[in-house]
């Protein structure tokens, strides 16, 4: 009998694909036009940067991970909360050593 959670292989349409890359190209091509060009002021273009990588991550998620499709995969969306979890423990930690070990250094 074959369990309904059991993931199968389902791909994309080459339509999302493409939707996909020329977003990401032009997501990338914007803030590295900012950065280049020198259009913007350090404060903005650093919040030009963010909020375009803010919105990468959310169109690799939506076009090439397919998490906006919860139906097809349950778990798909827990394991990647899980996956975000351990990142920020890992990044956190990472940066918490990294502050202590220049705080405490002792050097002449």
């Amino acid at each position: 009998m074959k369990s309904k959670y059991v993931p199968h292989a389902s791909h994309g349409e080459l339509r999302d694909y493409l939707i996909g890359y020329s977003s990401a190209l032009v997501l990338t091509a914007v803030p590295f036009a900012v950065v280049l060009t020198g259009a913007l002021s350090g404060g903005a273009a650093i919040a030009v940067i963010a909020l375009f990588a803010l919105a990468q991550i959310i169109v690799h998620l939506l076009f090439f991970l397919r998490l906006h499709r919860a139906t097809d995969e349950p778990f798909k969306l827990a394991i990647f909360l899980y996956t975000l979890i351990i990142l920020a423990i890992l990044v956190g930690a990472s940066i918490w050593i990294m502050h202590h070990l220049d705080a405490y250094h002792m050097v002449p």
